[in-house]
């Protein structure tokens, strides 16, 4: 798989048409299980391909038991400078629920380990509307994160596919799940209790210290162009979108033929003009109004204005500068009012 994931960076290597990468993300599955080695080959092959911006962001996804003192200090030493650590909770029983291999007493030791090993950019991933029978146990979890203190705090509540273990459960009557009130009081309780310990909510599911906004994702929410490597991978050229095939056994043998197998996706302008709707109200910086008219010819003012005026007077949204932000009210309720307000 190496040897194919190299190979995919020199056949997509004008992909982005020689401009400048700033954000490096190796995550996606499970890099952490690669060794410090094999991460080295895909390291050297992403610097040979592509011009990488001096002082980029170069971030490792990880789950907690897969880093040991000599790893971390390996990945470290290549250059690795942020890593986003899969703890999910601080809650051996809920751990056990999402078949985590991990328990509380591993996830501590390795962010101190990974303190140690000189990463002074962490995030930790948490996951809210976890079935329980009162809020406590999701208090706990961001107190203990907060006493931890990383740089980032992701947040993300508990989805469900159909086609999985929870999802044949569920459908069986096997597993309830706690009703929309439940995970949206947690999330209230996070925006809360992460405001008054310091960290700025700068997109729904993501908190950070001053200076530390994951700039890999906030590039995703800017709308940026991006590359992603290997199956599954999604990129984004600013006009289309390719899927990677997610097989892997068809993914190496289309590689080991020199091509990409992959499907395109050519954006018309509605959903170029959907797509800016979200991710800008997603984040604290809104959708811009004038650039959703100006670039994406989606007149959201006039389309919408009524439904606008009815959200603004209700506290789920402000206008600024004709800037449209979710306000913390709103956040509760971020994909219904998007969706209520898309081009359609």
């Amino acid at each position: 798989m190496i040897r194919a994931l190299t190979k995919e960076m020199e056949l997509q290597k004008d992909y982005l048409h020689g401009e400048s990468i700033e954000t490096v993300y190796f995550g996606g599955g499970t890099p952490s299980l690669l060794t410090v080695e094999e991460t080295g080959l895909l390291f050297h092959a992403i610097f040979q391909h592509f011009q990488i911006t001096p002082g980029a962001e170069i971030s490792f996804e990880c789950n907690p038991e897969d880093l040991t003192g000599s790893k971390l200090a390996g990945l470290h030493k290549l250059g690795i400078n942020r890593l986003s650590i899969g703890i999910q909770s601080f809650h051996d029983e809920q751990l056990k629920f999402l078949h985590r291999s991990h328990d509380k007493k591993t996830a501590v030791e390795t962010f101190y380990r990974a303190r140690h090993a000189g990463f002074d950019n962490i995030n930790i991933d948490l996951i809210y509307g976890l079935p329980a029978s009162g809020h406590e146990p999701w208090e706990e979890n961001l107190k203990q994160a907060v006493k931890m203190s990383p740089e980032h705090i992701s947040a993300y509540c508990l989805t469900i596919e159909p086609k999985t273990v929870f999802g044949n459960w569920i459908s069986k009557g096997k597993l309830i799940l706690p009703d929309e009130d439940f995970a949206a009081r947690q999330l209230e309780m996070t925006m809360e209790l992460l405001d008054a310990a310091g960290y700025d909510h700068y997109e729904i599911s993501n908190f950070a210290r001053p200076g530390f906004y994951a700039r890999h994702n906030t590039a995703y929410w800017l709308h940026k162009k991006y590359l992603g490597i290997g199956p599954g991978a999604h990129s984004f050229d600013g006009r289309s979108r390719q899927f990677n095939i997610r097989n892997n056994h068809k993914y190496l043998r289309a590689i080991k033929k020199e091509t990409v197998p992959c499907e395109k996706e050519i954006l018309s302008v509605k959903d170029k003009a959907n797509e800016f709707l979200m991710t800008g109200l997603r984040t604290k910086w809104g959708c811009d109004l004038n650039k959703l008219q100006t670039e994406y010819k989606y007149d959201l003012r006039n389309k919408t204005s009524e439904k606008i005026k009815w959200l603004v007077s209700r506290d789920y949204l402000q206008l600024k500068n004709n800037t449209l932000q979710l306000t913390r009210k709103g956040k509760l309720l971020a994909d219904q009012i998007t969706a209520d307000l898309f081009w359609v």
